[in-house]
């Protein structure tokens, strides 16, 4: 039932919604490049994810969107399969597949995988990301828009491209990476110390 309240909090919620649009929008379009998929189904599953998992989780500060962990194993499905339709095929398979078993609840059989294994292959795919980042905050790469094979397309690997970018660091490109790596790193630590909660 929707709250008769809805609007009550709309000076706060429109700023956020407008910050949480400028950050889910090009990492929908990001996640859905990395993963292989047409760029249209990252914003549709944006847009799916958002609306399905509000609803469902009955949070009111609930944020939902791609997640990055799979981008590998979405590319390399993509490309074993042979097209994306028949890997829509596939996850839509597996969603019912899913479903059978929540109905059965056996989701106990998820602590049998280790979580160091899952862990390892978040550690391994965010490392990967960061690589393919570094021509890039350097300002300089031949392939701006990347791709995540060992040999990429302009005939660089991760590692030479890197050592190339090394030659060609554009001062600006670089002021801006470090200037926002500075702001994730410490502007949440520096946030958190003056935010005051209120009841």
């Amino acid at each position: 039932m929707i709250s008769t309240n809805i609007f009550k909090e709309f000076k706060s919620d429109l700023p956020a919604s407008i910050i949480v649009f400028f950050v889910a929008v090009p990492l929908c379009l990001g996640i859905a490049l990395a993963s292989g998929a047409p760029l249209f189904a990252g914003i549709i599953a944006g847009i799916i994810g958002g609306i399905v998992v509000g609803m469902a989780s009955g949070s009111p500060l609930g944020v939902s969107g791609p997640a990055a962990g799979l981008a590998v194993i979405v590319l390399t499905s993509i490309e074993t399969l042979g097209s994306w339709e028949i890997f829509l095929l596939a996850v839509l398979i597996a969603g019912v597949i899913q479903l059978i078993l929540g109905f059965l609840k056996a989701g106990f059989v998820a602590y049998f995988f280790p979580s160091s294994v899952i862990k390892g292959m978040l550690s391994g795919i965010g490392l990967l990301i960061i690589l393919k980042q570094i021509p890039h905050a350097l300002g300089y790469d031949k392939d701006p828009e990347g791709d995540f094979e060992l040999l990429q397309a302009d005939g660089e690997n991760t590692f030479s491209s890197i050592s190339q970018a090394l030659s060609y660091i554009t001062p600006g490109a670089f002021i801006i990476a470090a200037v926002s790596l500075f702001i994730l790193i410490f502007g949440k630590q520096y946030s958190a110390k003056n935010i005051r909660y209120s009841n």
